[in-house]
């Protein structure tokens, strides 16, 4: 057993013996921005491996927040990926855009609770409001607008009536934590742009760390495993949960390494580059670390599972 799957174990022994859960529910949570490769792999195989081990379930749900780089096609090509290496979400898969109203919703009480504004400021000066790991950053003086103009300004949002970039909507947390994921971070930004299944309905979408952690709770999710490249992000999910004084049981974070193989891309976006700049046949191409190129190649399903449990 890997050393991975072996640490994620114990959490979950001490927490099914404390009670805190009834049963053991993961999550397998990609964006559709590309076809997953052999990275991914290690991730199904942990969060579905482990539900199986402890007889709960797994949910296949697409991230897809980002209208801008999603499609139909790679929802299909996540989905083939997950039944090739012999997992089943049975009923459960899910959009995070299936949640837009209740996220929206969670992001008005944050705003009644003097816990989020609206930001007008330009993208880089969010970035050297920020400040450095040295330096303490410092809060935009749109961080003083009232609850009411805040709540008026962020339903102009959400009815397109704003371009994009022209506000966003922040966390109020501390603009001189230590984790500089902590200094107010950005809840929503305005994106007008088609979804792939809401279509036109929205023009704000929420950011990753506010939607994860939400998205996760109202699944049921208990154990929200990801890669270690998240570790900071943690305590955005913890305060995000923590904030809306959400009902129990509540799901929690861990992290395992991600996977990495010398002289191996392993980015979706540049193998997005190589597939649209034609330097390979496609997605599939035998040459790629996709798992629908290691199918290609004529990889068995069996010597990847064989290969993401050793790894460690």
């Amino acid at each position: 057993m890997s050393k991975s799957k072996d640490f994620l174990r114990v959490k979950v022994d001490e927490d099914l013996k404390s009670g805190k859960y009834k049963e053991v529910v993961t999550r397998f949570p990609p964006e559709p921005n590309g076809f997953p490769h052999i990275g991914h792999a290690k991730s199904i195989c942990i969060n579905f491996g482990i539900a199986q081990d402890y007889n709960g379930h797994c949910n296949l749900r697409m991230d897809d927040t980002d209208p801008t780089k999603e499609d139909t096609k790679y929802v299909e090509a996540l989905k083939d990926a997950v039944t090739w290496l012999g997992f089943n979400w049975g009923d459960n898969i899910h959009f995070t855009s299936d949640y837009f109203p209740r996220i929206y919703d969670y992001a008005i009480e944050l705003i009644k609770m003097g816990k989020a504004y609206v930001d007008s400021l330009n993208e880089e000066e969010i970035r050297q409001y920020r400040g450095t790991v040295t330096e303490a950053g410092k809060r935009s003086d749109y961080a003083n607008r009232s609850v009411e103009e805040n709540l008026d300004l962020f339903e102009k949002m959400k009815n397109g009536e704003f371009k994009d970039g022209e506000h966003v909507l922040r966390a109020k947390i501390d603009m001189s934590a230590s984790n500089m994921k902590m200094r107010d971070p950005l809840l929503y930004r305005i994106r007008h742009a088609h979804h792939f299944r809401a279509g036109k309905q929205w023009s704000i979408y929420p950011m990753y760390d506010f939607a994860h952690c939400l998205s996760d709770y109202i699944e049921g999710v208990t154990h929200s495993i990801c890669t270690l490249e998240f570790e900071n992000n943690r305590e955005i999910y913890d305060w995000v949960l923590d904030t809306l004084k959400l009902t129990p049981p509540r799901p929690y974070q861990y992290e395992f390494a991600r996977l990495g193989i010398n002289y191996t891309v392993m980015s979706k976006r540049k193998l997005l580059e190589l597939v649209e700049g034609n330097y390979v046949s496609g997605w599939d191409d035998p040459r790629l670390p996709t798992i629908a190129g290691y199918k290609r190649r004529g990889y068995t399903p069996e010597s990847i599972l064989n290969f993401c449990d050793q790894i460690g």
